[in-house]
């Protein structure tokens, strides 16, 4: 796994699709082979470039949603009506087509066991992907670090990698909170409001634990969180952040 994080120059490379899994209506996961594949760790991320056949070129970055898996990775793309990338990779890519690639990227906002915890989760709308795959690393190599998880989505149907999660949360030492900001559905018995510091305060882990925290989104989500983590107690450097703009997918 350290091999990821070491500094090199990184090249285009062609990964294959193999499998499709649909997360939400808006919302779908591509898995990738690539067999020349250094590995990453929890928390990186890939370059994707499509190139048209008048040689016009986009590029977008996307989180990987899986740890480290041989020469396979997962991404997770959410749908932007007016996007350039995204419309093609949800609704024209099919099993079997290629696609250019470039990573891993990132280095400050990964997670893996060694950095400890306890750990606190925090992601908005599609910014909880690179947090699963920190939460997935968790699983896999069977530690005990204490987790928090906490998600915002618009409603339940926004909500990404519920069933797994509803199995992860049996398991001693996560605790996942679900938020929803627009609608829920009746019975919802979670919180139903945007983050704030109250929320915080009674879902995330108290300042005197010194969790290391992840926060990931939207930019304004982002900010305003970290900034209530501050005020509440957290300490500045113990608090990393990812985001992504309008026009990041």
């Amino acid at each position: 796994m350290a091999r990821a994080a070491i500094q090199r120059r990184l090249n285009w490379s062609i990964g294959e699709v193999v499998e499709f899994v649909d997360e939400s209506p808006r919302v779908r996961s591509l898995v990738i082979t690539s067999p020349g594949w250094v590995g990453h760790l929890p928390g990186q991320h890939i370059d994707i470039r499509l190139t048209a056949e008048d040689g016009y070129q986009a590029q977008r970055s996307y989180s990987i949603a899986t740890p480290e898996e041989d020469d396979l990775l997962t991404i997770t793309v959410e749908l932007i009506e007016d996007g350039e990338v995204s419309p093609y990779l949800i609704e024209a890519l099919q099993v079997g087509d290629q696609i250019e690639i470039r990573g891993p990227i990132g280095g400050y906002f990964v997670w893996h066991e060694a950095l400890g915890g306890p750990v606190q989760l925090i992601g908005g709308g599609s910014g909880v992907v690179p947090l699963m795959a920190m939460l997935r690393a968790r699983v896999r190599t069977g530690s005990d670090v204490p987790f928090r998880f906490l998600s915002s989505a618009r409603s339940h149907e926004d909500l990404l990698f519920q069933n797994e999660l509803n199995g992860i949360v049996s398991r001693d030492g996560v605790i996942v909170t679900h938020t929803l900001t627009r609608s829920h559905p009746e019975g919802w018995s979670g919180p139903a409001r945007r983050v704030d510091k109250a929320m915080l305060e009674e879902y995330a882990w108290p300042p005197d634990h010194r969790p290391l925290a992840y926060v990931c989104g939207p930019t304004g989500f982002v900010e305003s969180v970290a900034t209530s983590l501050v005020e509440i107690g957290h300490e500045p450097d113990r608090i990393r952040t990812e985001r992504f703009g309008p026009s990041g997918r």
